[in-house]
C-alpha cells in the first residue's frame, strides 16, 4: 500500500481498496492511516460511508466530520451538500491532507467529500476502500490494491487468537479448529466472530456449532456479507447470483452464459459486474468460481424465505429438500431451479406428477434419476436440462423441450433421441457424449440456433443426419471416439460458422466431403486415428485454418495426402503459381500442425513446409526419416519442434532461429545435434534415452544456459561433458543439475554424511564469492513419484543470524531406487546474500520424507584465479578418465526461485569421488521461473 501511494510523489494522488466484504479493507486502510498521518497537515478517517450517507443529511455530516477531523472548525453549519462542497474547495485546497473513504459504494460520496483532486493541496493522498472494483475504475484511481484471503497458517492464528486468546490452538481442538478455518477460507471476519462464538464452549458444542454452519451462516457473518448483495442493482444480477450460488460454481463461463442468457438474464455483462464486485471470480480454466462464505450467503437468502417448507423456495439444491419435496409432491411455482445429482449406484424412481405445481421451474438436473409419468407435467419454461444417465430410449413426444437452451444427456441410453422432429427454436447446445446406444443423430431442420453439437464416444453411432448443413449457426462439432461412424454428409460443407471440427478416434471414417473447403470459418480441425486416404482438394480453401491434427492418419498413402498438403503450401515451379487458386495460400495462417506417426519415411515431408510463415508448433514425432529437410530451418516462428521416438533419425541440423523447445526423446539412431549460435534464446532440449548421442554442436555459443533433458544418453564424448559441467560456472541464475551416481566430486570442499554443513568462510575471500554448489547424493522410496518435490537449500548466515532458502525446480525427480546426484548452483551474490571472512555458514539440505539423503557437499564459487585454484578445477575433473558412465548420463539445467523459510543445523564429515556423470527424466512443462521473496 505504501508503495501505490508513493509519498514522495508531489502531485495529488488517489488509491483504492478492493475485495469482498469481511476481508480486511477497513483494518488495512485504518492501519495505514495510522502510520502515516502525522506527515501531513491534516488527516481524517471516514468509516461505513454507504451505511452514512443513506441516512437523512448523512453526506452533509460526513462533510461536517472531514472539516472538523482536520481544520478543527466546530458547529460548522452545511445547510446542504452543494454548500459543503464549496467550504471543502475553499479550506482545503493549499493544505496537504490525507483522507480515507471507506465502504464507498457510488461515487457521489467521492465527489460529495474531495471532488476531483482539485481541490487538495499537493501531495495530498485519497484512500477509498469498496466492494466494487469497477468503482475504482471510474474514479480514475492511481494504484488499486486488491485484498487477498489469508492463507491457512494465517487463518489458524487469527482464529486461534478470538476463540482461545492463544496463537495456536489447543490441542484437543486443533483438528476442529482446522475445519473451521477449512470452512471460513481465510476471510477475517468470519474468523473473529466464529472464534469468539466458539470461545469457551466445550466440544460437543463446536461439533454442533460446525454442523449448524453447514446449513445456517452466523447472522453477523450473513448481515456484512449480504450487504454486497442488497447492494446489486436490479433483479437481472441478483438472480445471476443466486443461480451461480445454487447451482454453477464450477461451471465453464460461456456454458452457463447460455443457460443464463436464455433465461433473459443478461450475464455478457452481468457476470463482470459480479466479478467487479467481488463476488464471483473466474479461474484459469475459464470457470465461474464463488467464496464458500458467498455461496452460502446466497443459499441462505433462498433458504430463509421459506425456511420451513423449501418447496415454497426459488431454488433447491440440497439433496435432502429436493427428494423431500419430490417425493412428497410438495413442489410449486416458487421453483425455478431444482438439482439432485446423485451416486450412480443409488437407485431413485420419481414421477413427473412431483413436478407438475413448478410451473416456473427454469433448471433441472436429475442426474442418474428414473423418472417415469406424463412428461407433459414438466415446466414449459424449462432452460437448463441435464439429465445424465437418463435411462429413457427416446424423449417423449408430449415432452416440452420449445424453451430448452441446452439439452445435456451425456451417458444417456438414448438410442434416437426423439422420433418425430421436434420444434427447437431456442436449443443452442446439444450434448450426447457417451451415449453408447445411439445408433444415429437426431433430425435437425428445426433446432435452428444450434451452437454446439457433441456426439463424442457414442460409439454405435453410424450416421450423421443429412439435416445437420441446415445448422448454419454451428460453431463445434465433436464427433470423438465415434468408431463406427463411416462417413460424413456432404451437407456438412454447408456450415459456414463451424470453428472446429474433431474426427479424433473415428476408426472406419476413410473420407471426407470433398467440398469441405467450403467451412470458411473452420480453425480447428482433429482427424487423428482415422482412415482418412487423402484429404479432399478444397482443404486447401480453409484460409482461417490455425490447427491441423492428423496424427496416425497411415491410410492407403500418407505420402499422397502429404504431397497434395505440400501443393497447397507452395507450387512445384513458377509456372504452376498461376493454375493455384489464391485461396490456397490461406494455409499460412497455420499455427499448429501434427503429422506424428503417418509412417512418413525419407522424403516424405513436404520440401515446402517452409512457407508455413506462421507456424509455431510442428509434431512429427514417431516417423521414419533419417533426417530432417533444409525447409524446417526456414519456418520464422516454428518456437516447438517435436520428434520424439523417430527411430531411424541420425541426425538434427539447421534449427529455426526462434526455435524455444526441442523434443527428440527416444531418437535412438541419433548421434548428432546441430544448434545454431544465432538463437534468439537458449532452447529446452529434450534429448532422453537418445542411446548414440554423442555430440551437441554449439553448446558452447550459447549466451545462456540451456535447459536440457538426457536421461539414458550412454555416449556423450567428453567435450560435450566438458561444456554440460561447465554449464555450472556460467552465468548468474539459480539452476540444477541431476545426475545418477552414487559419490560427490572430490573438489568439493566441504562434505558430510546427512546435512546440514557448516563451515567459516575462508581468509581473503572478501567481495570474491559469487555462490555455492550444493550436491546432495539421495534416492526414492518407495513411495516417490514424479510429482515428489524435489531438494531446496537453506542457507544460514549464523554470524548475522540471516537465512534465505533456494529452490531448483524440477518437474521430474528420481522415482526408482536408484542412487542419484543433484547439484545446485546458488547465486548469492545475485540475490544479495553475504558472507565474509570468518563468518559461521550453514547449509541444510531438505530432500522430503519421499527420499533418503545419503551425503551432502558444498563448494564455494569465487572469482579470483587464485582462490578457484584453492578449491580445485572443474577442468580438471570433466578431463579425467573417470567422469564416464555406464548407467547413463542425464542433464537438467533448471531456474529455479529463492524464498525464506526455515532451516536446521549439523557438522561436518567428508566422503568423495571422481565418478561422477549427470540426469533427468523430461516433463511435460519445462519453463522455469527465477523469483527473489523476502
Amino acid at each position: 500500500m505504501k508503495a501505490l501511494l508513493n509519498l514522495g510523489k508531489s502531485d495529488v494522488s488517489i488509491v483504492g481498496i478492493y475485495g469482498m466484504g469481511g476481508m480486511g479493507k477497513t483494518t488495512i486502510a485504518k492501519a495505514v492511516f495510522n502510520q502515516i498521518s502525522d506527515g501531513f497537515e491534516g488527516s481524517c478517517c471516514l468509516l461505513n460511508i454507504k451505511e452514512i450517507s443513506e441516512q437523512p443529511n448523512g453526506l452533509v455530516d460526513l462533510q461536517k466530520r472531514l472539516l472538523f477531523d482536520i481544520l478543527k472548525l466546530k458547529n460548522l453549519k452545511i445547510g446542504n451538500v452543494d454548500r459543503g462542497i464549496n467550504l471543502i474547495k475553499e479550506r482545503l485546497r493549499h493544505k496537504r491532507v490525507l483522507v480515507v473513504l471507506d465502504d464507498v459504494d457510488d461515487l457521489k460520496q467521492v465527489y460529495s467529500l474531495v471532488g476531483n483532486l482539485e481541490w487538495l493541496g499537493s501531495r495530498s493522498r485519497v484512500i477509498v476502500t469498496t466492494r466494487d472494483e469497477h468503482l475504482l475504475t471510474e474514479l480514475g484511481v492511481h494504484g488499486k490494491y486488491k485484498v487477498e484471503e489469508l492463507n491457512c497458517e494465517e487463518s489458524l492464528q487469527l482464529f486461534s487468537w478470538y476463540a482461545f486468546r492463544l496463537a495456536h490452538p489447543i490441542e484437543d481442538y486443533l483438528e476442529l479448529s482446522i475445519g473451521v478455518v477449512s470452512y471460513v477460507g481465510g476471510l477475517p471476519l468470519a474468523l473473529e466472530v466464529l472464534g469468539s462464538y466458539l470461545s469457551g464452549r466445550n466440544i460437543i458444542e463446536w461439533k454442533s456449532a460446525l454442523e449448524k454452519l453447514q446449513k445456517i451462516p452466523h447472522h453477523r457473518v450473513q448481515k456484512i456479507l449480504r450487504i454486497s448483495f442488497d447492494s446489486l442493482d436490479d433483479d437481472t444480477l441478483k438472480n445471476i447470483f443466486l443461480d451461480i450460488a445454487c447451482f454453477f460454481i464450477g461451471m465453464d463461463k460461456e456454458y452457463a452464459s447460455k443457460i443464463l442468457n436464455g433465461c433473459g438474464f443478461f450475464p455478457n455483462i452481468n457476470i463482470n459486474i459480479l466479478i467487479q464486485r467481488s463476488l464471483v471470480t473466474i479461474n484459469d480454466k475459464n470457470e465461474l468460481r464463488m467464496h464458500d462464505m458467498i455461496r452460502d450467503m446466497g443459499r441462505e437468502i433462498v433458504r430463509e424465505k421459506s425456511p420451513n417448507d423449501p418447496g415454497l423456495r426459488s431454488r433447491l439444491w440440497f439433496h435432502e429438500d429436493v427428494l423431500n419435496v419430490l417425493n412428497k409432491h410438495m413442489g410449486s411455482e416458487a421453483v425455478e431451479g431444482l438439482i439432485l445429482n446423485l451416486p450412480v449406484l443409488d437407485d431413485v424412481h420419481l414421477k413427473t406428477k412431483a413436478f407438475e405445481k413448478m410451473k416456473n421451474l427454469r433448471l433441472l438436473q436429475i442426474n442418474n434419476v428414473y423418472l417415469t409419468g406424463c412428461f407433459e407435467l414438466l415446466s414449459k419454461e424449462l432452460k437448463w436440462l441435464c439429465w445424465h444417465k437418463c435411462p429413457l430410449k427416446f424423449l417423449p413426444q408430449n415432452f416440452h423441450l420449445e424453451s430448452l437452451v441446452v439439452l445435456d444427456m451425456q451417458r444417456s441410453n438414448v438410442k434416437q433421441v426423439w422420433k418425430e422432429i421436434k420444434i427447437l427454436n431456442k436449443l443452442e447446445v446439444l450434448n450426447l457424449s457417451n451415449s453408447k446406444y445411439l445408433t444415429k443423430s437426431p433430425n435437425f431442420s428445426r433446432a435452428p440456433h444450434l451452437k454446439t453439437l457433441v456426439l463424442k464416444g457414442c460409439s454405435s453411432l453410424v450416421k450423421v443426419h443429412e439435416s445437420i448443413g441446415h445448422v448454419g449457426r454451428l460453431v463445434l462439432l465433436n464427433l470423438e471416439g465415434c468408431k463406427n461412424l463411416r462417413n460424413l454428409p456432404n451437407s456438412i460443407s454447408n456450415l459456414k460458422s463451424l470453428e472446429t471440427l474433431n474426427l479424433f478416434g473415428c476408426l472406419k471414417l476413410d473420407e471426407l466431403p470433398e467440398e469441405l473447403g467450403n467451412m470458411t470459418a473452420l480453425s480447428e480441425f482433429f482427424a487423428d486415428k482415422t482412415a482418412i486416404k487423402k484429404l479432399p482438394s478444397s482443404f486447401g480453401l480453409l484460409k482461417n485454418l490455425k490447427i491441423v491434427s492428423l496424427s496416425g492418419c497411415k491410410g492407403q498413402s500418407s505420402k499422397s495426402w502429404l504431397s497434395r498438403f505440400s501443393s497447397w503450401m507452395s507450387p512445384k515451379s513458377s509456372n504452376a503459381i498461376n493454375l493455384l487458386p489464391a485461396s490456397f495460400s490461406s494455409l499460412c495462417s497455420l499455427r499448429k500442425l501434427n503429422l506424428s506417426d503417418c509412417n512418413l519415411s525419407e522424403g516424405g515431408i513436404p520440401i515446402d513446409l517452409g512457407c508455413l510463415s506462421s507456424l509455431q508448433e510442428l509434431e512429427l514425432s514417431r516417423n521414419n526419416f533419417h533426417t530432417l529437410p533444409h525447409c524446417i530451418s526456414q519456418l520464422p516462428k516454428l518456437s516447438t519442434l517435436r520428434l520424439n521416438h523417430c527411430a531411424s533419425l541420425q541426425s538434427i541440423s539447421e534449427l529455426p532461429t526462434n526455435l524455444n523447445s526441442l523434443h527428440a526423446d527416444g531418437c535412438t539412431s541419433m548421434e548428432r545435434l546441430s544448434i545454431l549460435s544465432n538463437m534468439k534464446s537458449s532452447p529446452y532440449l529434450f534429448l532422453t534415452h537418445c542411446h548414440r548421442l554423442v555430440e551437441i554442436q554449439g553448446l558452447d555459443s550459447l549466451e545462456s544456459t540451456p535447459t536440457i533433458h538426457m536421461e539414458g544418453c550412454y555416449n556423450l564424448g567428453n567435450d560435450l561433458r566438458k561444456s554440460l559441467l561447465q554449464c555450472l560456472f556460467k552465468g548468474d541464475e539459480l539452476f540444477a543439475i541431476l545426475l545418477p551416481g552414487s559419490e560427490i566430486p572430490n573438489w568439493f570442499s566441504h562434505q558430510r554424511i546427512g546435512s546440514p554443513i557448516s563451515f567459516h568462510v575462508p581468509t581473503h575471500s572478501d567481495g570474491a564469492i559469487q555462490g555455492l554448489l550444493v550436491c546432495v547424493v539421495y534416492a526414492a522410496n518407495k513411495e516417490a513419484n514424479m510429482l515428489t518435490t524435489a531438494p531446496f537449500v537453506i542457507i544460514k548466515n549464523k554470524t548475522r543470524g540471516h537465512q534465505d532458502t533456494f529452490r531448483p525446480t524440477f518437474y521430474a525427480s528420481p522415482v526408482t531406487r536408484e542412487v542419484h546426484s543433484c547439484v545446485c548452483r546458488i547465486p548469492l551474490k545475485r540475490y544479495k546474500f553475504e558472507m565474509v571472512s570468518g563468518e559461521e555458514i550453514e547449509v541444510t539440505i531438505i530432500v522430503g520424507e519421499a527420499f533418503e539423503m545419503k551425503k551432502c557437499g558444498v563448494h564455494l564459487l569465487v572469482d579470483e584465479p587464485d582462490v578457484l585454484v584453492e578449491y580445485g578445477s572443474i577442468v580438471q575433473h570433466v578431463d579425467s578418465d573417470t567422469t564416464s558412465a555406464s548407467d547413463g548420463t542425464m542433464v537438467c539445467v533448471k531456474r529455479g526461485r529463492k524464498d525464506n523459510e526455515a532451516g536446521s543445523s549439523g557438522d561436518n564429515e567428508t566422503g568423495s569421488s571422481d565418478d561422477w556423470p549427470i540426469e533427468e527424466k523430461s516433463p511435460k512443462r519445462s519453463r522455469m521461473e527465477s523469483e527473489a521473496q523476502g
